[in-house]
């Protein structure tokens, strides 16, 4: 009876390991399907970074259709090549750079049709004379179809833009009333001109015009914006502020003088 049991056992064993390798042997449909995705995404985003104009239409079928959340839709192709041509990549215009943030990035099946991939991405702008900036991140779901052995995207959604995180490698800490008090008042800047100051939450709230930002303190007397890559430095002299410095990336681009 023992005798039997092990070789019951080992039978069992044969089955499943022979099981396990002809798994093993055979391609997986859906991780072919995403590596094609994926590599079919990077081509199409360089094309958009480069503007490569040509390369950039033969992705999309000539009845596509463009949803924004801003912008609203798009239909067809003819139209949304003159919207890159015009604004995208136009010579006289800023220069629109594209990031994806890694880890986000998923693509899913679509039965007889093709398949979906949906992710986050950041979005640079750079301007004549100006270094390159972050500036919003979004999400985005595009729609590829397989047909006559070719793919192309039939529509594509870019949706919940948000000002892109800024100064993330900055710590917030928590500061006293008297601390923040001693801030608050009326600026006077060259080029912003009248600023005020209060306070809003345990924070201060800085208004310039239709500006208007909330700052978070990262020292006693510096303080950063989480959607821009600005920050503030509170200056003061014989115990009292005078004037406040405003950086961006790092390079001084306004002073104001405390006026009351």
């Amino acid at each position: 009876m023992k005798s039997q049991s092990n070789y019951f056992t080992l039978w069992v064993c044969i089955l499943l390991f022979a099981n396990f390798h002809i798994q093993a042997q055979q391609p997986n449909p859906k991780n072919d399907l995403t590596q094609t995705i994926l590599k079919l995404d990077s081509e199409f985003w360089e094309s958009y970074n480069t503007c490569n104009i040509e390369k950039f239409r033969t992705f999309f079928r000539e009845d596509f259709e463009f949803y924004h959340d801003k912008g609203g839709l798009t239909k067809g192709l003819q139209k949304m090549m003159s919207t890159v041509e015009n604004g995208l990549c136009n010579p006289a215009g800023p220069r629109v750079r594209r990031e994806v943030v890694e880890g986000t990035v998923a693509v899913y099946p679509l039965n007889n049709y093709g398949a979906i991939i949906s992710g986050e991405h950041l979005f640079y702008v750079t301007e004549k004379g100006k270094e390159e900036q972050l500036t919003q991140i979004a999400k985005f779901t595009h729609v590829w179809q397989h047909k006559n052995d070719q793919w192309v995207m039939t529509r594509v959604l870019s949706y919940d833009h948000q000002p892109a995180p800024q100064n993330t490698d900055k710590k917030e800490i928590l500061l006293s009333d008297k601390i923040l008090e001693q801030y608050l008042g009326t600026y006077k800047a060259p080029q912003t001109g009248t600023v005020v100051i209060t306070k809003k939450d345990n924070l201060l709230e800085i208004k310039a015009g239709k500006m208007q930002s909330i700052v978070h303190p990262q020292s006693e007397t510096l303080f950063f914006h989480k959607q821009s890559p600005l920050t503030f430095e509170f200056v003061t002299e014989n115990k009292i502020v005078s004037k406040m410095i405003v950086r961006e990336n790092g390079k001084i681009v306004e002073e104001a003088k405390k006026l009351n």
